[in-house]
């Protein structure tokens, strides 16, 4: 069937569903939605449940546009009418392209109302589809150029999610081929991040489709990339999708690469995920311009992956190929971070990639999912997959940084957290707000260095990606810690040179391994002192300056910068992390549900995926792999 007696088929199934005097002009794939136009936006909006029951009937999302639109100045002073003022818009932008009003506020609860209630008010009184964002309570420019690039680039994206609607529905010739569609199969090639940690990406393709799981960077290396030049998925424009789990570099950095050497196609993500993963990567691009090595893209093509991401909720199943149905659920890692959950051909196959997961609640976020409708095989992380890779409770992590802390400022000393932006940063600000209000460590600056500032306003853009004790503190308390006095961020080289030659403080600075960033100034100038410590709060990846000091160099080469004298304390406390330790991998195998049928232990040094995998097997007896980078393996 082709597309457009596809498009026309779904149009009779929907006039056979709304009520009589509805009119439907016309309905179209865009992205994974199906859009319907119509001349009565208001008389949909009537009807409360008929765009749910449209997509329970239809099993596509749906959304609904009108074909007449209200004079976006008397509609901008309904809008102001209608929803409250205690929601606090900010702004309000009319697109007419799409026939959608973005509505911008500190409180969008209250534009929604109760089960949408308000926004259906909005609509019934000016026709416009409404959505609503959150007014970031702390000012993010990484949000604010995302959110006005998609608006000037509307046009040309309303064309490419037409383009990949019409390719996500296209017709397949197993559908109409009884011989092929006996051979029916699915793969997963490993194109990194196996028995490593870095370089993340994973082909996942069947006879009609190819997605792409993570495309990232190598910390300990400038060079090494994914195996992106392989036959199997080469070339990069017959992919159908990019799926990202998370933000951290070793799994985002290189996505703005594949739009460079042919890819064409989205991106799908968490709306968190997209905004830190555009922000790590102009700073990425910055640090390596800075060290003069080679750029493997442009900002260009980072504002072409913006272009083209298409941006999921936790939960929602949405079609991405022919015969892949993508949902996204918690992973507990970072901002947004997902355990992507793929649904292949009719019920025929069911695989998770959990990307990095904490399957443990953490002051940021809840533990990872483990609960899934259907899952034949899972491919999971197991950076602390070694039999003896124990971290600290979290309770005890924080104490052991407060001892710490105090011990170094009462003898007049400077303490150094380096740490990731995204995750870690943000989880130390929050046991330091807390000890400082409680007294636990002396009210001293604690100085923000390096996007640390940037990426903790993008979690307070999305709040509802925390977990619930600290969305409570933040909006019924309201005390948002994030927003305490003792944080300074540090935004000049003058600053920060004072900050070094200043009174006893703590400071936390990227990068968190050490391989680059404003910590490595802190750590050249303050090294030497002993009264000084440097405190090692996250993992520390093979080759990298970080675990090379960890290890015990007192002596560290630093290239052009000369050889650095280590004198000041090494202190590491495990508790921060986001991954699981080998005891919660453990469990969160003993504890999914359904159990899987086959699991790849991934993403860890050869040593720890090998012993997790042989552990999995002798306590589950479940098929477990610890697969090479370039290997192919047959699920079905």
């Amino acid at each position: 069937m082709q597309i457009e007696e596809r498009l026309k088929e779904l149009k009779d199934k929907i006039n056979e569903k709304v009520p009589h005097g509805i009119t439907v002009t016309q309905v179209e794939f865009e992205g994974p939605e199906l859009v319907i136009y119509t001349d009565d936006p208001k008389r949909f909006a009537d009807e409360a449940d008929l765009i749910k029951i449209l997509a329970r009937d239809l099993r596509k999302r749906i959304v609904v546009r009108p074909t007449i639109l209200e004079d976006p100045e008397k509609a901008y002073n309904e809008i102001k009418a209608v929803v409250p003022e205690t929601a606090g818009i900010t702004d309000i932008f009319f697109d007419a392209d799409t026939g959608e009003v973005l509505i911008e506020a500190e409180k969008p609860g209250v534009v929604i109302g109760k089960n949408g209630a308000t926004l259906r008010e909005i609509t019934k009184h000016i026709g416009w589809t409404a959505k609503v964002v959150r007014t970031p309570p702390i000012e993010s420019s990484t949000v604010k150029q995302v959110r006005q690039y998609l608006r000037s680039a509307n046009e040309e994206r309303k064309q490419f999610l037409r383009t990949i609607g019409r390719r996500i529905h296209r017709d397949l010739p197993s559908r109409g081929d009884e011989t092929a569609r006996k051979d029916q199969w699915v793969r997963v090639t490993t194109l990194g991040c196996c028995r490593e940690v870095g370089r993340a990406a994973f082909l996942l393709s069947t006879p009609d489709s190819k997605v792409l799981i993570d495309c990232g960077e190598k910390p300990d290396s400038s060079s090494a990339t994914p195996y992106l030049y392989v036959p199997e998925i080469h070339p990069l424009s017959q992919l159908d999708a990019v799926v990202l789990t998370h933000a951290h570099l070793d799994h985002c950095a290189l996505v703005p690469l594949l739009y460079k050497y042919g890819y064409e196609g989205p991106v799908y993500s968490t709306p968190p995920t997209r905004d830190l993963s555009v922000m790590l990567q102009l700073d990425y691009l910055d640090v390596i311009n800075k060290e003069g090595r080679k750029i493997p893209y442009s900002s260009n093509e980072v504002k072409t992956y913006i272009r083209h991401s298409i941006a999921l909720n936790y939960g929602s199943v949405t079609d991405i190929a022919p015969d892949i149905k993508l949902t996204f659920h918690n992973a507990g890692h970072i901002l947004g971070s997902a355990i992507a959950h793929f649904h292949v051909g009719d019920g025929m196959y069911n695989i998770a990639f959990t990307g990095d997961f904490n399957y443990a609640k953490s002051r940021l976020f809840n533990p990872a999912v483990n609960q899934f409708p259907r899952l034949e095989a899972l491919f999971m992380e197991s950076t602390y997959g070694g039999s003896n890779d124990f971290q600290q409770p979290r309770v005890d992590a924080e104490a052991r940084l407060y001892e710490t802390i105090n011990a170094v400022l009462q003898r007049g000393g400077k303490v150094i957290i380096p740490a990731f932006s995204v995750g870690r940063s943000q989880e130390v600000m929050l046991a330091l707000e807390e000890g400082m209000r409680l007294e636990k460590i002396p009210k001293v600056k604690i100085y923000l260095d390096g996007m640390i500032r940037e990426a903790t306003a993008i979690h307070t853009t999305y709040p509802e990606y925390l977990n619930n004790d600290l969305r409570n503190q933040i909006f019924r308390e309201g005390m948002n810690p994030f927003l305490a006095e003792c944080f300074t961020q540090v935004d000049s080289q003058d600053l920060r040179e004072k900050v070094m030659a200043g009174d006893p403080c703590v400071i936390i600075s990227t990068s968190g391994m050490l391989n680059g960033g404003p910590v490595m100034e802190y750590l050249l100038n303050l090294a030497q002192d002993e009264k000084n410590a440097l405190i090692f709060v996250g993992y520390q990846a093979d080759g990298t300056y970080g675990r090379r000091i960890q290890k015990g160099w007192r002596e560290v080469p630093m290239g052009r910068k000369g050889t650095i004298t280590i004198n000041l304390e090494i202190v590491t406390v495990d508790g921060f992390s986001g991954h699981s330790d080998r005891r919660q991998l453990m469990n969160y195998i003993g504890q999914i549900s359904p159990h899987p049928e086959k699991i790849f232990c991934i993403h860890g040094d050869e040593n720890n995926t090998i012993d997790l995998a042989s552990s999995i097997y002798k306590r589950y007896h479940i098929e477990t792999h610890s697969p090479m980078n370039l290997e192919t393996y047959r699920m079905v």
